[in-house]
């Protein structure tokens, strides 16, 4: 899974050719959710400080992201995204 972003010890990560709808990976210190990049809704167990962080980050990139996802899709590296400041 290609990285796309990292922040402290939180990893953002998207599959190629990955099923839909648009979403990415978030690893957390052996925790691991899923996030929708259009409705921002996580499936998974990050805790809540660090998910909060993730969301405000990808609220910030939803264009980004979805860009990504796009390569993605392609078979490409969905490029790098920006940390938050």
């Amino acid at each position: 899974m290609p990285e796309i972003c990292r922040f402290g010890d939180i990893v953002i990560t998207m599959n190629h050719r990955d099923h839909p709808p648009p979403h990415f990976h978030v690893r957390y210190s052996g925790f691991q959710a899923l996030v929708y990049i259009r409705s921002l809704e996580m499936e998974g167990d990050v805790p809540s400080v660090q998910l909060r962080r993730v969301i405000k980050w990808a609220a910030a990139r939803q264009s980004e992201l979805l860009e990504a996802w796009e390569r993605c899709e392609r078979g490409d590296h969905p490029g790098q995204i920006a940390p938050p400041n």
